[in-house]
């Protein structure tokens, strides 16, 4: 009999997850009315947008799956918080991509680069933002803080996304935003490896039940510090280590072709790094 139980109660939580799935699909669909998705993705065929699309299902999915984690309180109490918190975190998405796009990709049209550039190297980064966005409203969600905690935590991780696409962009030797509308997807490989290692990190600091603001201020502020530093590191550990005897700048933006792999491997070296950081501290 509890067998019996738990699997009709597991199968009310996969149809509430697919619920929200599909309104976070909905809400997408209301605020993009201009773009034909089944268009883009089958008779277009464009790589770009598939990038970017497939990172906003990314991000709805890591958002919906912080209103799963913890503790059960019972079925009904937890349907209850599941509808609040499940609802909230896919208005936050949206709300955290469209602001997203006119700051940390602002020097360019994104709906221009994506669906009538195709331009690869947007839709990763576009496609990452979605991702590191669903890893804050992860953090902001889970624990005992409530709706204004969580909130107020979303707001202060947004802002830490936002400085930190500053600071790459301030430690690159190139203007990023200049090479990746000029197609260079390895480029936007590099950055958006950034955003989801930076996205990662502060997540792992608001994971926790809400104390006090202070204690919250200074686990968010020692642990994106950390990683704030860790990036230039990361950068000089990847020429000096994982690309011996190259030039990882040259690599990406001083060839004919910029070289994709020894971008995949930057990416790699900045989300590898904070996941070490979260599990060293």
């Amino acid at each position: 009999m509890e067998i019996v139980d738990g699997l009709l109660t597991t199968l009310v939580y996969l149809a509430s997850s697919f619920v929200l799935f599909f309104i976070g699909k909905l809400i997408y669909q209301l605020l993009h009315k201009k773009i034909k998705v089944q268009e883009e993705l089958v008779e277009k065929d464009n790589f770009a947008f598939a990038l970017s699309h497939t990172g906003y299902f990314v991000g709805l999915l890591i958002s919906i799956g912080s209103v799963m984690l913890g503790e059960s309180e019972g079925l009904m109490y937890d349907m209850i918080n599941i509808g609040i918190y499940g609802g909230m975190a896919v208005i936050l998405l949206n709300l955290s991509v469209l602001v997203n796009d006119k700051i940390i990709l602002r020097k360019f049209s994104i709906r221009k680069e994506v669906i009538e550039d195709r331009n690869a190297g947007v839709g990763i980064v576009e496609g990452a933002i979605s991702i590191a966005t669903g890893l804050i409203i992860m953090g902001s969600i889970y624990g005992e803080g409530g709706i204004l905690s969580a909130i107020v935590y979303w707001v202060i991780g947004q802002a830490i996304l936002i400085i930190t696409s500053y600071v790459y962009n301030w430690i690159t030797p190139y203007d990023i935003h200049i090479h990746i509308e000029r197609d260079n997807v390895a480029v936007g490989i590099g950055f958006a490896g950034a955003l989801i290692a930076i996205a990662n990190l502060i997540r792992f600091a608001l994971m926790h039940d809400f104390e006090d603001w202070l204690i919250t201020i200074e686990n968010v502020s020692f642990d994106v510090v950390i990683g704030l530093l860790f990036l230039p590191l990361a950068r000089l550990l990847t020429d000096k280590i994982l690309l011996p005897g190259r030039n990882l700048t040259d690599e990406i933006i001083n060839q004919e072709h910029p070289n994709l792999g020894a971008a995949v491997i930057e990416a790699f070296a900045y989300i590898g790094g904070s996941v070490l950081i979260t599990w060293s501290l």
